[in-house]
């Protein structure tokens, strides 16, 4: 299945926290490894730097969440999403249904 994850840093603290808040994750980022069970399609950071997308796709939503929980740092929003052609042959079968209903 596939799935968008999107992130924002969380803001708190002094100016001088949320400094060291975005050092700690850079390090933490370095040092991180993609969960085996993940394949990442496209990965993008916000113009601006706050925040980014992930097009991801799995069978384990458990990696998912154990790679998310890392960045404690974030807030992140976690949508499953279908390639369009498989939308439109969804969304074509369900008409034709209900079209077929008097």
């Amino acid at each position: 299945m596939k799935y968008v994850i999107g992130w924002k840093r969380k803001r708190h603290g002094t100016m001088a926290e949320y400094e060291e808040g975005q050092r700690r994750a850079l390090a933490l980022l370095r040092q991180w490894k993609r969960p085996e069970a993940v394949t990442i399609h496209q990965w993008v950071v916000r113009a601006g730097g706050d925040g980014g997308y992930a097009v991801i796709e799995t069978e384990e939503l458990a990696a998912v969440h154990e790679a998310t929980r890392v960045f404690s740092g974030l807030n992140f929003s976690i949508e499953p999403v279908l390639d369009i052609d498989v939308a439109l042959a969804a969304a074509g079968q369900a008409l034709e249904w209900r079209d077929s209903v008097v």
